[in-house]
Order: C-alpha cells, then sequence, then structure tokens
C-alpha cells in the first residue's frame, strides 16, 4: 500500500441498539456551499447536511475536479491513468469526522467504540463505464481520538470495483454483514493495517450499521473498543479516468 507525504492517503488495493437517543455525526453550522466545484488537489467543502466533500488528488497530477450537490458528489474531470499494479490516483470522498485536520461541523468524532451503540448509513453511487475504479466505503479506527495524520485501522467495504484492481493483502475468508456476503482481505502497508469487504457483485447503495463492521474487525484483532471512531468516508479510488463517477446520496448516524 502507498500513501501520499500530504496527506499520507493509503491505498486500498495491494497493487493496487443500544437504547438510547440517535445523535447525528455532523450538522450543519452556518451557510453551506451548494453545487460546488473544487479542482484544488486537495479542496474541499461542506455540503448542507455539514458533510465534507473533497477532491484529495493525492496520487496525480493531472487535472481532477469533483462538483459537490447536496449530501453527495460527482467527479467531473478526471485526466489520465496510473498502472494498476499501484496505487490509484485519488480518492475523491465524501466524509464525516475528521480527515487530517480537516473536521466536519458539528461532528461527534472522534468517539470511543465502547460507547457506541450504532452507527446507521446510507449511501448511493452511480457508476460509469470506460474506468478503473473501485467504489469504496471507508472506516477509520486508532487507539487515540486523532484528528491528524495516520489512523492505525482501515476498514475499507468495496460496493464495486472494475479492471484488475484487489484490495491489498490476501483474500481470508467470507463475513455476512449488511444483508451480504463479502470476500474478507487483510493486509498492511507499513504505517496502518487494511481490512477489505468485497461485495460478491456490484452494490448501487447499501443501508447498514457501520458499527457491525467495527464489531467483526474487532473480533479479527485489529481494534479494541478503547479504541476511537475518528471517521467515516464514502467515494471512488480510479486508477483510469473516472468523469461521471458519483456519489448521489450519503448520510451517517450515530447513537
Amino acid at each position: 500500500m502507498y500513501a501520499n507525504l500530504r496527506t499520507l492517503r493509503p491505498l486500498a488495493a495491494a497493487f493496487v441498539l443500544a437504547a438510547g437517543p440517535v445523535t447525528a455525526l455532523t450538522a450543519a453550522t452556518g451557510p453551506a456551499q451548494a453545487d460546488a466545484q473544487v479542482c484544488d488537489q486537495f479542496g474541499s467543502v461542506t455540503t448542507p447536511g455539514g458533510y465534507v466533500v473533497q477532491n484529495n488528488a493525492w496520487g496525480t497530477s493531472a487535472p481532477q475536479c469533483v462538483t459537490q450537490s447536496g449530501n453527495g458528489f460527482r467527479l467531473t474531470r478526471a485526466d489520465g491513468s496510473v498502472p494498476t499494479n499501484g496505487a490509484p490516483k485519488s480518492y475523491p470522498s465524501i466524509f464525516a469526522g475528521c480527515h487530517y485536520t480537516n473536521c466536519s461541523p458539528g461532528t461527534k468524532l472522534p468517539k470511543r467504540l465502547g460507547s457506541i451503540g450504532g452507527v446507521p448509513t446510507g449511501i448511493a453511487y452511480q457508476y460509469v463505464g470506460g474506468a478503473v475504479y473501485d467504489a469504496a466505503y471507508d472506516i477509520w479506527l486508532d487507539p487515540t481520538p486523532k484528528t491528524d495524520g495516520v489512523n492505525k485501522t482501515e476498514i475499507m467495504i468495496w460496493l464495486n470495483r472494475t479492471g484488475p484492481v484487489q484490495p491489498i493483502g490476501s483474500r481470508t475468508g467470507t463475513a455476512s454483514l449488511a444483508g451480504q456476503t463479502w470476500d474478507v482481505w487483510r493486509g498492511g502497508n507499513g504505517q496502518n493495517d487494511v481490512i477489505s469487504y468485497v461485495a460478491h457483485s456490484s452494490l448501487t447503495g447499501l443501508h447498514f450499521d457501520i458499527k457491525h463492521f467495527i464489531d467483526h474487525t474487532v473480533a479479527q484483532g485489529l481494534a479494541t473498543p478503547d479504541w476511537y471512531l475518528t471517521s467515516v468516508q464514502a467515494g471512488f479510488e480510479p486508477w483510469e479516468n473516472g468523469a461521471g463517477l458519483a456519489v448521489t446520496d450519503f448520510s451517517v448516524a450515530v447513537n
């Protein structure tokens, strides 16, 4: 797995409830920009729901732009390509929590895992042809309430992939979570551990409880209840092209 020297965003590929009130992870604070285009390599914009859309073109110098719309975004420009046996070009995504000191407005993260009863979330994707990518939902865990730098464990949920790309590490088995059966991959990049859940077929959307994936990860020995959930992110890792890929809706909450 590779890392960008500025964001240290690790590559996802080897060669690629409890009872209680529900509280939103993020809440809009002040006027949010709508339908805003971001072309700066590491630029970001806040959505009306208080999430953050980031361009995060960490692995390429080729032009890339995202256009935020509602609580989602579209990859409107994604020039160039990189070898599919190496790092992806970027990770354009929408997130709640803290990513390298950029925290979504009003976020309740980081939050200790043992104090979380459930984390319901929903994601909807739109795909295009002529591109090599994965559509990944990322969950970041760390022993400390970290808001900057690399977290210790990354959980990746691959809802779709095209071309020859695969998760880091090796396949270790399967798991039944969120009403789906997933291939489970485990590996590391020298900076953090990675556990990936790969759908058996393309999924355009999913509603699930993040806590179920966290609990499975804890059972695998990659975290403990004393660790913290620092952020959740949903987007794409493109290797070739990618314009038109979109997250059309995103929501997440914690109880």
